[in-house]
């Protein structure tokens, strides 16, 4: 008992601490989740994004960020920026205002909402009187017009949200200067439109749904222009100049109004139907652009025939005789053009469309032929296809780097060359340190690779398997493509593909090792698929093995799907990661564990029914072990089957309910000294477990259904360490079930001049970790049977003895869902660093623990333990940091180091003089990166020449002096707590994963990659 007692209060150690461990969460990568509405600041070149949660995210330049979040979590429905200042405002869907200002503290911009108003009517008066419908911030900067549904438009002074009851400008006031002939007509109702002119700040446009719009001088309080139009009004567009009005209404026309100074115009000077005559949409936003060229842009939403696409969500541009309808995905929720941003320029001359659609943002090239899109640095949609998996990779090496980036690079050709339009701030933040990937896999079969080095998450490489297998859809397939002389002309753009041809071809695990360029992944119908990296297109065929992993035994039948089924003959590969060997798992169960090691040219693979090696050097199986257990009957349902027993289930709870009273009856038996000094010491063992053993503990969490069985296989580990005896090192595979069993095999790989003409073998070891830690029931009918509480245990090798022990959820009932080794490096001095294993559990707590001595450092609250799916994608970097999914097309990236920190650091200062020109076409399709060299002294350099040293995995100590210090820190003896680092170990025992590392290498025994463990 006396391991478990807990040390005294160090402080020394407790500064420590807060030199090394801080949490933070740092930065949101990908799409925000169901966005509401769009705002653009041509001066400042900053867009706006907010959401239905009450989100404000703001970006700028690559690096250039911003979040805010409304006290009330309401629906953001429009964001407008006040012209010429770093301010904003936020209108909800309660009708409150906010006013958002970007702030300089400490050098470096924070957005702070400093206003919040709500807009009073007279008592008495309708909700409609005062419910606002737009918003327009006057080039003064001082005023607010606020159209309502009651066709008033309210007068509100900034900053202090000043309702001025005097300027209101009544739907009263407006009719008296209407004709007669326009007096009779409905012609008020809810404001759709209010404009500045873009001449003259004296007067505004205001629109009304039921046709009218009238030019208001505000000087003289008068209307000097009226427009009325026969059809509903949508949105109205106002020329540069003036002198010409374009309104769009809700029979998918749009009509041209000249703004004459001498008569005034009863009928429109041209009106059309883009998409008539047959009856058509609405036509809900239109831009009208001049150009130096002469020719206008003409750029609407909507308007696209009922009947037969009504359906579609699209944008049509028309300039110049040449008509697109871009068709997107999801549904759009506003626009925006990018244009010349002096207001004193003659034209508008648009250079780029922003279409911000519900699931991604797309920005489209206006200037080049075609009109390409443009590839996004940030912003990506994560989850074009549902993000299944993924995988995170420190420190890649500079050739590795390249070969991606020019594997990418190919598959890129159709974007633009435009360098990123929305370029506003400046980025403040420390280059990267080092190259980092974070690795997706996907349900449509595809896995990518994204630069996660720093504060953008940007889109390198796209790996597609369904070339491999036979699927209902012909992956050479264009489902954009379109006759030319076909009406609509209509063009799929956007990366956002929700339906999966197969969903067998979902990826579930994915290994790359970063020194030899070899990759791994595996999927949900048991196929396992081994790939090389390839600079060039090559033409081959995928080798086919199957591994059967019931191993012939009798009674078992697969319940669940087929296989995929492998495409014959040669095929065709693009540059990048290409298959040569594929594995297919009989039963074609989900993959649940994997592992690659590229110098012995293996691969290892898990279901719940056993577990493989596989040998793809001479693409033979090495050995297959079934771990399937009688009472997993379930595993043989497949995914879309599991259902428990009612009467099983009854059992079950019986038994637990029994059991739980026998323990509670146990009292201590009389005897000698001796006897009672044994039985205490069996009670000392015992008791905690009787304790979990409580039903009412097991109430906390509700089991899954994969936690009952017993065979799922975990985890696979290589090591090559001492399994046969404590003389010599060995190769080995170690795989961990669900069930508590450690399975250890020695393996003789051939030397390289051998290694094609001798097989591969593999012996099961004697140190076989047979249900080492189920201190519970050993009923294989109970689910439970296989751990009543969650241990992390060192052992050393080859004698397996445990030598140190943690209980890290003796009393809370949580389960451990992920752990990770890092490196934290102290803040305070650059060379001075410790390895400690990260470990989050099912309630969303991360805890840290100390190396090799287990000892509990800090526990911080990360996830929401309702976030059940975020809990699951979390992933943990090499140096302290983490990713995990807040929502389908968003990670939120979290640090518990003090020193590695990837957040946003800018400024945006609106005093600056701005260029006003748009980007120029140039050859580069996304942010340079500054530099990929390591810049911080305290890192690991990722040069090429840099050697590898020793490495140590889950601390597996073999050295006589580390066991001695380990024994007297457990005696209670205040030596090095935690710094073991500190000390030079001399370990002839190295772990790897795959990455061909050396072997017995003396010196300091280093942790590698933090590779992430379901336990």
């Amino acid at each position: 008992m006396r391991r478990f007692l807990r040390t005294g209060h160090d402080p020394a150690r407790e500064r420590l601490k807060r030199d090394l461990f801080q949490f933070n969460k740092t930065v949101e990568h990908g799409f925000p989740h169901q966005p509401s509405a769009l705002g653009y600041s041509s001066s400042l070149r900053i867009l706006a994004i907010g959401t239905r949660s009450g989100a404000v995210k703001l970006y700028g330049a690559p690096g250039v960020e911003f979040m805010g979040l409304h006290r009330e979590n309401n629906a953001v429905m429009q964001i407008h920026f006040l012209p010429g200042q770093c301010q904003l405002v936020t209108l909800l869907d309660d009708n409150s205002l906010h006013l958002w200002n970007l702030k300089v503290k400490g050098g470096m911009s924070e957005l702070q909402e400093e206003e919040s108003f709500t807009l009073r009517g007279p008592p008495g008066a309708a909700p409609s009187a005062t419910q606002i419908t737009m918003v327009l911030p006057h080039s003064s900067q001082e005023l607010l017009y606020l159209g309502t549904e009651s066709g008033n438009v309210f007068v509100v002074q900034l900053p202090g949200f000043r309702t001025l009851d005097d300027r209101t400008i009544s739907s009263d006031s407006v009719l008296q200067w209407l004709p007669e002939e326009a007096r009779q007509r409905r012609v008020f109702e809810m404001v759709e439109a209010l404009q500045e002119h873009p001449r003259d700040p004296n007067q505004i446009l205001i629109g009304y749904s039921r046709g009218l719009v009238v030019i208001w001088d505000l000087q003289g309080s008068r209307v000097l222009y009226h427009f009325l139009s026969n059809q509903q009004l949508e949105n109205v567009s106002w020329q540069r100049d003036g002198r010409l009005i374009v309104t769009c209404h809700s029979d998918g026309s749009h009509c041209q109004w000249p703004v004459a100074s001498v008569s005034q115009h009863i009928e429109p000077l041209r009106s059309s139907i883009p998409y008539g005559p047959f009856p058509c949409k609405a036509i809900t936003k239109i831009f009208w652009l001049t150009t130096r060229q002469g020719l206008p842009f003409t750029i609407f939403q909507g308007g696209m025939p009922r009947a037969s696409y009504g359906d579609r969500h699209c944008i049509s541009v028309v300039h110049n005789g040449q008509q697109t309808a871009f068709d997107f995905t999801s549904r759009v929720i506003d626009f925006t053009v990018l244009t010349e941003a002096d207001p004193a320029a003659a034209f508008d001359d648009p250079f780029a469309l922003v279409v911000l659609a519900e699931e991604e943002l797309v920005v489209i090239d206006l200037q080049a032929a075609g009109w390409p899109p443009v590839q996004l640095p940030y912003l990506a949609s994560l989850h074009c296809s549902a993000i299944t998996c993924s995988h995170h990779i420190s420190n890649i090496p500079l050739k590795l780097w390249e070969r991606v980036i020019t594997a990418g690079g190919r598959q890129n050709l159709h974007f633009s060359t435009m360098e990123w339009p929305i370029n506003g701030g400046t980025s403040l933040a420390p280059p990267p340190p080092q190259r980092d990937l974070l690795l997706t896999g996907h349900e449509d079969g595809t896995v990518r690779f994204w630069d996660a080095s720093g504060v953008c998450l940007r889109l390198l490489y796209k790996l597609s398997t369904v070339k491999v297998f036979i699927t209902d859809t012909d992956p050479n397939e264009n489902l954009s493509a379109q006759g030319e002389d076909e009406w609509p002309p209509l063009r799929k753009v956007g990366s956002f593909d929700p339906y999966s041809d197969d969903p067998r071809l979902g990826i579930q695990k994915i290994f790359l090792c970063k020194y030899s360029g070899y990759l791994a992944v595996a999927g949900t119908a048991g196929q396992v698929l081994v790939l090389e990296l390839n600079d060039e297109a090559a033409e081959h065929a995928v080798e086919h093995v199957e591994a059967d992993l019931l191993q012939d035994q009798e009674g078992y039948r697969w319940k669940g799907h087929e296989r995929l089924a492998a495409r014959p003959g040669p095929v065709c590969f693009e540059p990048g990661f290409q298959p040569f060997v594929l594995v297919q798992c009989q039963p074609p169960a989900v993959v649940t564990s994997l592992a690659l090691h590229s110098e012995w040219r293996l691969v290892a693979f898990g279901t719940s029914h056993g577990f493989g090696l596989f040998d793809h050097q001479q693409r033979r199986q090495v050995f297959v072990k079934c771990t399937l257990h009688p009472s997993d009957q379930l595993a043989m349902e497949g995914p879309l089957s599991r259902v428990k027993s009612l009467k099983k289930s009854l059992r079950q709870s019986f038994r637990r309910m029994r059991r739980s009273r026998v323990s509670s009856r146990k009292r201590r038996p009389g005897g000698s000294t001796g006897e009672a000094q044994a039985v205490s010491t069996k009670a000392d063992r015992t008791g905690l477990q009787n304790m979990e053993l409580a039903p009412v503990q097991r109430k906390i969490e509700a089991r899954s259904a994969e936690d009952s069985f017993t065979g799922f296989v975990r985890t696979l580990y290589f090591a090559d360490t001492y399994l046969r005896d404590s003389s010599r090192h060995c190769p080995s595979l170690w795989a961990g079930t669900n069930g508590g069993t450690v399975y250890a095999f020695s393996l003789r790989v051939p030397p390289a001049e051998r290694r094609m003409d001798e097989p591969v073998r593999a012996e099961q070891g004697e140190c076989d970790l047979l249900g080492l830690e189920s201190e519970g029931s050993q009923d294989p009918e109970d689910s439970n049977w296989k751990k009543s509480h969650v241990l992390v245990v060192v052992f050393t090798l080859p004698k397996v003895s445990a030598k140190l022990k943690l209980k890290l959820t003796a009393l809370e009932g949580s389960r451990v869902r992920r752990v990770g080794v890092a490196h934290f490096g102290s803040r305070r001095a650059e060379d001075y660093g410790e390895y400690h294993l990260a470990v989050l559990t099912n309630l969303g707590d991360i805890q840290v623990v100390s190396l090799p001595l287990l000892k509990p450092q800090v526990r911080y609250s990360c996830i929401r333990r309702e976030d059940v799916s975020g809990i699951a994608s979390c992933v943990f970097t090499k140096y302290g940091q983490g990713f995990y999914l807040i929502s389908p097309s968003e990670f939120e990236r979290f640090s518990l180091s003090t020193k590695w920190l990837v957040e946003p650091q800018c400024l945006v200062d609106s005093t600056k003089t701005r260029n006003h020109s748009h980007p120029s076409n140039g050859n580069s399709t996304g942010p340079k990166r500054t530099s990929d060299r390591t810049r911080n002294s305290g890192s690991q350099s990722d040069g090429e020449d840099k050697q590898p040293g020793p490495v140590m995995e889950h601390a597996l100590l073999s050295d006589e002096r580390v066991l001695k210090e380990i024994q007297s820190t457990l005696e209670g003896d205040r030596g090095s707590y935690g710094n073991w680092r500190s000390h030079r170990v001399a370990a002839a025992c190295t772990l790897s994963n795959g990455e061909g590392r050396a072997v017995g290498v003396p010196g300091e025994a280093l942790p590698r990659e933090g590779q992430e463990e379901e336990s």
